[in-house]
């Protein structure tokens, strides 16, 4: 009972878990529910949602938020204790959750529900609830054969295991690589505050000179600015053949796993009767099917490259000229293209930094989200796992409708990029409320500690529209209006149609009212200037087609392997990448560019066979947006707008499907025309 896992009174206890609590308290809620299922394969009784449903979704969230919070802090806090602890007990969580998608009994129950009479009366969210359920066993191998189930189960394990180490070797390779600088000469170009960074990262570790890392906010500046060619190339190389075999040592070469997944996954796929993995995955997506989607990256291919080839035509014959480049590298792109834009639109990514500090940005980004949604934003209590961590609420009419931490740093035994995680959803049992509880995680640069005084961490553009990105996928999960859990927030909502909210969001980092509300110089305060916010606009398509051009290839990328890719026809993973680049990409690597080797996103992060969902989402999400867009001019009419998104996109979550919500929202089926429009590629 002491055990801080097993605590689900309030928020969780991050002051008090360790690792040797992971183990106790796993043990006896994989034992609660085992006994729960029993209790329900033994009743005789014709089930009901009080009697069936509500236990088992009880004894199953209990299970589900002490691994959430065991997930996370293996993600934003790892160690060696943890990450042990983690592993030792993975294999038990997905053992117990195969085995409940294969129970038959109880999928033969959620059937009975399904044809019982009385499934017209349930509420649509619990309708909604229990078809998924069904989708969901015959997913989980209910249907199958007893020993087609032990090798499904076999299969989900080895899966589980496979993506955990691929996370763990992209975390270990990107924790273990450092370039030391000691000539400062060689730093000619880079920004002071990445330079303090640099020096202050060395210094903490007792060492000389100024120290880079693979955490995005230490090498990119490198490529960005960094006169220095060969620094350059240092940088780039590490980053790109990380966990691989080109990489730091053998034991974190993804390669292997890769294999091992596809084969896994095309696998599984057989043996629930689909033909490849693809078709699985799209089964619970908004896509019908696999070449839908190839389809509709083809044809935003066929878009995108006239714009992508006039974007490299234009930087190469820049480079030649202006840089004295005959050749234009990988490691020199990102560097040639900051010099162009800096001398097209007069302003570098350095300038605009100075006008977002950290303080101005996060309350500009919860004015925005108040104003537009009638929300209050405060500050609150509850423990974190570590000091950088804070935690605030949301309230609507006095009342809380959720909370969040905000961990916004990069840090080492943190896993890069950017995502939200849910803590808990909403639900309501008898007069009872459980509001949601959501993770907002980013990596960028901490505060640099000057003279012993931290300072104002301050955000690239960029980073701010990562964070309104993240809030986006909160508020999703946070303003929920649903009372049933396995449907509200981001619950039970399409796979290609969750980054909707997130998608949208980014859009008013790009609003001149809402940036003058979150700028003020580091220095005097002032707020961003109109003559610079215009640059940044007409800068704002700048290599659109590329960076368009750049996703749609990830993305067929990891559709092809999913869809018609043989693992054992002698291809590889890397076969496949070649071929797609070969077909769309104007801007090929260099042979050693191993980038399928920490695609975290497909081989452990749940998007396989699912990145298409950023594009695809974000013609859900730019015609959203043209809503706000069309009724800037109406202060009436946009309160609405932010009224109706909120109740028919936000408030739903997946109690109905995305398409019926975004018709709800809109009045019609979305339409690519906003999608081009705000990326430039309009004619």
């Amino acid at each position: 009972m002491n055990n801080p896992l097993l605590d689900f009174s309030d928020h969780p206890r991050f002051d008090a878990i360790r690792p040797e609590h992971v183990t106790p308290a796993i043990q006896i809620l994989l034992q609660d529910g085992r006994d729960m299922i029993a209790r329900l394969e033994a009743s005789t009784g014709a089930p009901d949602w009080d009697s069936f449903v509500e236990p088992l979704e009880s004894v199953t969230e209990k299970l589900g938020r002490a691994w959430g919070v065991v997930g996370h802090l293996n993600a934003v806090v790892n160690t060696p204790e943890l990450r042990a602890a983690y592993n030792e007990n993975q294999p038990l969580v997905t053992e117990f959750w195969t085995a409940l998608g294969q129970n038959e009994a109880l999928f033969a129950k959620y059937k009975q529900l399904q044809q019982a009479p009385s499934f017209a009366s349930l509420s649509p969210a619990r309708r909604r609830i229990i078809d998924n359920a069904v989708r969901d066993f015959k997913l989980g191998g209910a249907d199958l054969a007893p020993d087609q189930k032990i090798r499904f189960a076999e299969i989900q394990e080895e899966q589980a295991t496979l993506s955990n180490r691929f996370s763990e070797n992209v975390l270990d390779a990107t924790n273990s690589w450092e370039l030391l600088i000691e000539d400062a000469a060689r730093l000619s170009g880079l920004p002071e505050d990445a330079v303090d960074a640099a020096k202050a990262l060395a210094e903490k570790e007792g060492k000389a000179g100024y120290k880079f890392s693979l955490h995005f906010p230490s090498y990119f500046p490198v490529l960005q600015y960094a006169d220095d060619r060969a620094l350059r190339e240092a940088v780039y190389r590490g980053n790109a053949t990380k966990a691989s075999e080109l990489g730091e040592k053998p034991e974190w070469d993804n390669t292997r796993i890769i294999a091992d997944l596809l084969r896994l996954r095309r696998e599984e796929a057989t043996l629930l009767g689909y033909r490849n993995f693809a078709e699985v995955s799209l089964v619970s997506k908004m896509a019908e099917t696999p070449q839908q989607v190839v389809d509709f990256l083809e044809d935003l291919a066929r878009r995108a490259r006239p714009f992508a080839e006039n974007d490299l035509a234009e930087l190469r014959t820049f480079a030649k000229s202006e840089l004295g480049m005959d050749g234009l590298e990988a490691w020199d792109i990102t560097y040639a293209s900051e010099k162009l834009r800096e001398k097209r639109y007069a302003f570098s990514d350095q300038e605009v930094k100075q006008y977002f500090p950290e303080s101005k940005v996060v309350a500009g980004l919860f004015g925005m989200v108040q104003k537009l949604f009638s929300v209050e934003i405060r500050s609150d209590q509850a423990p974190v796992w570590h000091d950088d961590v804070r935690f605030f609420r949301i309230e609507k009419n006095g009342q809380l409708v959720g909370q969040f931490y905000l961990d916004l740093y990069a840090r080492n035994g943190k896993r890069g990029g950017a995502w939200m995680d849910d803590a808990r959803g909403r639900r309501v049992a008898g007069n009872l409320v459980q509001t949601p509880v959501a993770y907002l995680t980013c990596n960028f640069t901490e505060p640099a500690v000057v003279d012993g005084k931290r300072r104002d961490a301050l955000f690239t553009h960029d980073e701010v529209t990562t964070l309104f990105h993240e809030f986006g996928h909160g508020l999703h999960h946070m303003l929920t209006l649903v009372d049933e859990l396995g449907v509200s927030g981001i619950s039970g909502v399409e796979w290609d149609a969750v980054e909707l909210p997130s998608q949208f969001m980014e859009n008013f980092c790009w609003e001149w009212d809402v940036l003058q509300g979150m700028t003020a110089h580091v220095k005097t305060g002032e707020a961003l200037p109109r003559a610079l916010y215009d640059k940044m606009v007409a800068a704002r398509n700048f290599q659109s087609g590329l960076q368009m051009l750049r996703q749609v290839e990830f993305s067929l990328f990891d559709m092809h392997l999913h869809f018609d890719f043989d693992p054992d026809s002698g291809r590889s993973a890397a076969d496949v990448l070649a071929e797609v680049r070969h077909k769309f990409a104007v801007l090929v690597p260099p042979a050693f560019n191993r980038f399928q080797n920490s695609f975290s996103h497909i081989f452990s992060g749940g998007y396989a066979a699912g990145y298409y969902s950023y594009k695809w989402a974000e013609v859900l999400s730019a015609d959203a947006y043209a809503a706000f867009e069309e009724a800037a001019d109406d202060a009436e009419l946009l309160a609405h707008t932010g009224m109706k998104f909120h109740t028919e996109i936000l408030a739903v979550g997946g109690s109905r499907s995305a398409m019926e919500s975004f018709k709800a929202f809109r009045g019609r089926e979305p339409t690519i025309d906003a999608l081009l429009r705000h990326n430039g590629m309009t004619l």
